[in-house]
C-alpha cells in the first residue's frame, strides 16, 4: 500500500506503507487510510521527524532498523536507507505548507 501526502503549497509526496507508518510514528499521529497535519499541528511534527533524525545520526551508520535494510540475493551487500532519506520530503512539504498556511493530508 503507498500513502500519498497533497498540499496545495507543492507537489505530491509518495510514501510506502511501512515508511510512511514510521514517520507516523515519530510525530503521534495514527497510520490511518487518510488524515491530516493541521498548520497548528506542524511545527510539532517537523521538529519531532528532525529530533528523530538527529538521534538516528549520532547512533551512527551501522544502526539497521529492520524497517530499513534491503538484503540482496546473496546477502553479502546491505544497503541501509536513513530515516533523513526517507523523511525529507515530508519535512520539506510540512515547511513549505506551513509557511504558506495550508495543511497537508494524506491517503491510502
Amino acid at each position: 500500500m503507498l500513502y500519498r501526502f497533497k498540499s496545495q503549497a507543492t507537489a505530491d509526496v509518495v510514501m510506502l506503507e511501512v515508511n510512511a507508518r514510521q514517520l507516523f510514528d515519530i510525530v503521534g499521529k495514527a497510520p490511518t487510510r487518510s488524515g491530516i497535519f493541521t498548520v497548528e499541528q506542524m511545527p510539532g511534527a517537523i521538529a519531532a521527524l528532525e529530533a528523530a533524525i538527529r538521534r538516528e545520526a549520532q547512533q551512527g551508520p551501522h544502526n539497521h532498523d529492520a524497517l530499513a535494510v534491503e538484503e540482496h540475493e546473496s546477502n553479502a551487500a546491505v544497503q541501509h536507507v536513513a530515516l533523513h532519506q526517507r523523511a525529507t520530503p515530508l519535512i520539506d512539504m510540512l515547511k513549505r505548507s506551513h509557511a504558506e498556511g495550508k495543511d497537508v493530508v494524506w491517503g491510502t
